[in-house]
């Protein structure tokens, strides 16, 4: 694609994403999300020249400017969308399809220090809520979406929608997946946790009913029948030494 129609299909996704766009010469001088897409097809033009140097200054610059930073080294597709774009980071071996959506604080990141591809590839349509994290070197199928500040560390199907820390698929073509249904291979401790604890909670409560019911009055007895001698021959014995008191 030609640099005009490149530029041209860029402001045409603001259009198509952001209703708050009036004309064309607002969103050319008005839009950071914009200046800072057109800022790293620039660096990545040096980039890939292996003048890293001169890259990396035009992506600082960027970044100072728009408060964005997208890696000369990232490779992006078309009609990319970057809204609001207030603490966007985007790494070097991060690879985004085309018509994307990035809200704020959206972070497509690494995990450790490995060489090689270590950040996400995000498919086509897909958007990414804000504050959302993608982290590690796996794809996030077409035509999904990220919930607001999910943690996304493993590979998303096509056609899902993730929410959660660790981010889990609650739905997918359109139909809504239980929490039971482990189609990521993405536990959660915690529902775990607070399902054993309130299996628990209910063992313990149809114990105590079940002691209720041994009580005429309605009430379990929590004295055990040894405790029961034991209070008898404790009561006999008083009565004993108040007797011979009495003698005496």
């Amino acid at each position: 694609m030609g640099i005009w129609r490149t530029i041209k299909s860029d402001i045409e996704a603001v259009f198509e994403n952001d209703p708050a766009a009036r004309s064309w010469v607002e969103v050319v001088f008005t839009y950071a999300g914009l200046h800072a897409i057109w800022s790293h097809r620039i660096a990545h033009f040096f980039f890939r020249r292996k003048l890293y140097s001169i890259a990396r200054m035009i992506s600082q610059v960027s970044r100072f400017f728009t408060g964005i930073e997208i890696h000369p080294g990232a490779r992006i597709g078309n009609k990319l969308f970057i809204d609001h774009g207030m603490g966007v980071v985007i790494g070097e071996t991060c690879e985004i399809g085309d018509e994307v959506i990035i809200y704020q604080g959206v972070t497509l990141g690494g995990t450790g220090k490995e060489k090689g591809k270590r950040h996400p590839t995000i498919g086509n349509r897909v958007v990414i809520a804000s504050g959302a994290k993608v982290l590690g070197s796996f794809t996030v199928g077409d035509n999904s979406n990220i919930g607001a500040n999910s943690v996304v560390l493993r590979e998303i199907p096509p056609n899902s929608t993730v929410v959660g820390i660790p981010g889990r698929v609650v739905k997918r073509d359109g139909k809504k997946i239980g929490d039971r249904l482990d189609h990521t291979n993405l536990p959660d401790p915690l529902i775990e946790t607070f399902r054993f604890m309130q299996k628990e909670i209910n063992d313990l409560k149809a114990e105590i009913e079940r002691l209720k019911a041994k009580e005429p009055n309605g009430n379990a007895s929590l004295v055990k029948p040894n405790d029961s001698r034991e209070s008898d021959a404790l009561v006999k014995e008083a009565a004993y030494e108040h007797k011979r008191s009495n003698v005496t």
